[in-house]
């Protein structure tokens, strides 16, 4: 099972997906590192990706996506603003993928961007994720008002509760 750590930037997809990742003894990637450098340089500009630029990268991951799920599973930190975005990373085996959606007020986020040391994508365009974000209705949704351990916790719990957890996964939970 792939676990993909979704929502606009700064909310909080790599601290929660490191921590998940951790607990369900699983590795944790961020697409951030699978962005071309092009994209890179255009996000530090302040331009905002659009579909040109996104494609390549959500095929590349899709292809990764597919290669963690014949391994031992993965967790994913991945905006995926889109539904059409979310598409092109789970084509290949739905049933192995499940979209957990940070939601959280834009206020929050916004102080918590201003307190990041460093990163690519700046405070210029939270707005343009605002904008284009399309919340998902068939992911796991999690406030992120809590701690990260508290939101891991909660993501837990409903991945049990709705049947999204392995056994493997069940078991790996119970033993860590």
């Amino acid at each position: 099972m792939v676990y993909i750590i979704m929502g606009v930037s700064g909310s909080g997809k790599t601290t929660i997906g490191r921590i998940l990742a951790k607990r369900l003894a699983i590795n944790f990637y961020d697409a951030d590192d699978f962005h071309s450098q092009d994209n890179i340089n255009k996000m530090k500009k302040l331009i905002p990706l659009d579909d040109e630029d996104r494609i390549p990268w959500l095929l590349g991951l899709a292809a990764h996506i597919a290669q963690w799920n014949k391994d031992e599973g993965a967790v994913l930190a991945c905006s995926a603003l889109k539904e059409k975005y979310r598409q092109i990373l789970s084509w290949n085996g739905k049933e192995k993928v499940v979209f957990i959606y940070l939601e959280g007020d834009k206020n929050i986020i916004l102080k918590r961007m201003k307190r990041r040391k460093e990163h690519f994508s700046p405070l210029g365009l939270l707005e343009s994720q605002f904008n284009a974000l399309e919340a998902p209705p068939n992911a796991i949704t999690v406030q992120i008002d809590k701690s990260p351990g508290e939101i891991c916790t909660e993501i837990i719990n409903k991945l049990v509760s709705n049947g999204f957890a392995s056994q493997v996964d069940l078991e790996r939970i119970q033993n860590g």
